[in-house]
């Protein structure tokens, strides 16, 4: 089990609500990749898609370690509800906060960050959700 880990989590859909996906990146401390996790989710919000993602994250996360995660998202609403700045106000995404909230005991401390969707780690997050979006719409 590795002391800390590091993971960028992304989710989307097209049309919002339209066909949803998410993309997850676990690394160690020396950025070397764990996990390259993409998804087809079905239709969902984009903010759906967001708490999929960060859900599959932390269930991810538990195969590495139970210390230290470090996530980062570029959906500051998620960012920001997680970390308990902003209320979740809407029914449809107050089960995987508490999804979200349950998984985080599962580990000594989570630490949740905003980053852009042009940061090199983030954007290979985005990248692996519009990879399922893509494969999804060859069927």
């Amino acid at each position: 089990m590795l002391n800390k880990i590091y993971i960028n989590a992304d989710g989307g859909s097209r049309g919002n609500p339209g066909p949803g996906a998410i993309g997850v990146t676990i690394r160690d401390s020396k950025n070397n990749y764990l996990v390259f996790h993409k998804e087809f989710i079905g239709k969902a919000t984009n903010n759906a898609a967001e708490y999929r993602a960060l859900v599959k994250s932390l269930e991810l996360a538990s195969k590495f370690t139970n210390k230290e995660v470090n996530l980062f998202m570029d959906s500051e609403l998620i960012i920001r509800q997680m970390k308990g700045e902003y209320k979740v106000t809407a029914g449809n995404l107050v089960l995987f906060f508490m999804k979200a909230k349950k998984l985080e005991k599962n580990f000594e401390k989570v630490n949740y960050k905003h980053v852009r969707r042009e940061d090199k780690f983030q954007s290979k997050a985005d990248a692996l959700v519009n990879e399922a979006l893509d494969a999804r719409e060859l069927k």
